[in-house]
C-alpha cells in the first residue's frame, strides 16, 4: 500500500488501508450476489464518516477495468468509496463485468480528493504554469462540458502542456480553447492493494 499526503485534513494509513477494505468488501459482497450493501458510517473512524469525494480505479493484469468518482464531497466517505468500487467494476462502460474469481486479481486504487482550488486559466498556457506536475489533478468546465484528470495521470503525460491538451480533449473542447474555461485544481491521498497483498 502507499500514500501520497495531500489533502487538507490527511488522512492516517489506517485511514486509507481502511478504504481499501470498503472498496473490496464492497466488490466481494456484490459478486457474491449480496445487492444493496453499503457501510455503516458510524462504525468507522470519524473522518472517514465525515463527508468526502473520492474516485475508485480497478486494474486487472496492467489493464483498467473502470474507473468512477466525484470531485466535491456529498456523502460519508466510506459509503463514496463503495459506491464508486461498485460502479468501477459494474457501471464504467469500459468495464468487461466482474466474476468472483477476479476480486483476488484486481489491483484497487482509492484516491481521496482534497478541495477544489481555483486556477486561472484564460488559455492552456497560462493554466499549464500554473499547475504542479505530479501533484496536481485537475477539473476543467466551459458551458455543458468538463472533464477532469487525476494527478496519477502526470506518470503518463509529465509534461504540463500535454497535460493540459489531454485534459482539452477529454472535456470535449476539441483542438480550440473557449473563453470562459472555469478550472479548478486538487490533490489526492491514494491508496493501493494490489494482487497478494495479504487479503
Amino acid at each position: 500500500m502507499t500514500s501520497h499526503a495531500a489533502a487538507a485534513d490527511v488522512l492516517s494509513t489506517e485511514h486509507l488501508e481502511s478504504l481499501l477494505g470498503v472498496a473490496e468488501t464492497a466488490l466481494r459482497r456484490a459478486v457474491a450476489g449480496v445487492a444493496g450493501w453499503a457501510p455503516d458510517p458510524a462504525s468507522h473512524a470519524a473522518p472517514l464518516a465525515a463527508p468526502g469525494a473520492s474516485f475508485v480505479t480497478l486494474e486487472r493484469d496492467e489493464r483498467l477495468i473502470g474507473c468512477m468518482g466525484t470531485l466535491t464531497p456529498r456523502r460519508p466517505l466510506v459509503v463514496d468509496v463503495a459506491d464508486h468500487a461498485l460502479a468501477a467494476a459494474f457501471r464504467d462502460p469500459r468495464s468487461p463485468g466482474l466474476a468472483a474469481h477476479h476480486v483476488d486479481e484486481l489491483t484497487i486504487t482509492v484516491s481521496v480528493l482534497s478541495a477544489l482550488e481555483p486556477v486561472p486559466a484564460s488559455d492552456p498556457a497560462e493554466l499549464a504554469a500554473a499547475l504542479r506536475p505530479g501533484i496536481d489533478g485537475v477539473l476543467v468546465e466551459a458551458g455543458n462540458r468538463r472533464g477532469t484528470l487525476l494527478p496519477a495521470v502526470w506518470h503518463h503525460v509529465p509534461a504540463a502542456a500535454a497535460f493540459v491538451e489531454a485534459l482539452q480533449l477529454k472535456a470535449g473542447f476539441g483542438r480550440r480553447w473557449p473563453g470562459g474555461v472555469r478550472a479548478h485544481r486538487y490533490t489526492t491521498q491514494i491508496a493501493v492493494r494490489r494482487p497478494g497483498d495479504g487479503r
